[in-house]
């Protein structure tokens, strides 16, 4: 008597120990990870160094610039300077310069003030040469992926530049997504209507961009189809890969347990 009552008494404990460990465990998957949430993008596209280009062009890991100044043009003629992973660039009696995130009028008035104490006149000017500002095109496209952004572009000119399928595009529902974890939006553009002289829809591309060109419904269906059946087929092709090598396919053919 005494050892089923003890036994009774382990399984009720073990029983509320196993429940403890379900709801502590179901507390900490529901909990957010600190460690994460330190990681995750809070604003703009996640680039640590964003602006306007088009309004005033500012500086990105990659770029090269090119410093002159017209009262030293021997000391302070700089060309081909290419901004480190870190953002810097290494400047003569300045050492390493941070010069990522900046724009070409604040470089300069930063390089006036640190220069000023070696030189009594400066008229510096600086000319940032891009690299790797770009937007991105997906879906019913021959060249999908990041493309070059050189300005001034619209969504009717990146979508033909791109190549739509004309069997496959749906240019009635083209999106342009512009991303933020706090403020992002689609826009829908008909690129049809552009044909019949109705250019109000045709968005001006910005940096970083996203640009969707949705298959038609008739493709859609389509893709579901051999989506269905890709398995059937998948499995067809293998059969018949294996009977090749066995000898029961080709021109050859098993006769008499001899492969000819």
């Amino acid at each position: 008597m005494t050892f089923l009552l003890y036994r009774t008494k382990l399984s009720v404990a073990l029983a509320l120990l196993v429940g403890l460990c379900v709801a502590l465990g179901g507390c900490s998957s529901s909990s957010p990870d600190k460690r994460l949430m330190q990681y995750l993008n809070q604003e703009g596209f996640g680039n640590r160094y964003t602006g306007n280009a088009e309004e005033e062009n500012y500086i990105t890991i990659g770029d090269s610039l090119d410093i002159y100044d017209s009262y030293h043009p021997l000391e302070l003629t700089l060309t081909g300077l290419v901004v480190e992973i870190d953002g810097t660039v290494v400047l003569p009696e300045l050492g390493a310069v941070h010069v990522a995130g900046q724009t070409r009028s604040e470089l300069e008035a930063y390089l006036l003030e640190k220069y000023s104490p070696y030189y009594t006149k400066l008229d510096l000017q600086v000319k940032i040469r891009t690299k790797g500002k770009v937007y991105f095109i997906f879906g019913e496209v021959g060249a999908q992926g990041a493309q070059n952004f050189l300005g001034d572009l619209t969504v009717f000119e990146a979508v033909m530049a791109a190549g739509p399928d004309p069997r496959t595009a749906n240019l009635g529902r083209v999106q342009v997504i512009r991303p933020d974890p706090r403020d992002g939006y689609k826009i829908y553009v008909n690129i049809g209507d552009m044909f019949k002289h109705d250019s109000t829809s045709n968005v001006h591309i910005q940096e970083r961009d996203i640009i969707y060109v949705p298959p038609t419904m008739v493709a859609e269906f389509g893709y579901f189809l051999s989506a269905m059946i890709f398995p059937v087929t998948q499995v067809m092709n293998d059969l018949r890969g294996s009977l090749f090598i066995f000898g029961y396919g080709g021109r050859g053919g098993r006769r008499g347990g001899t492969i000819y």
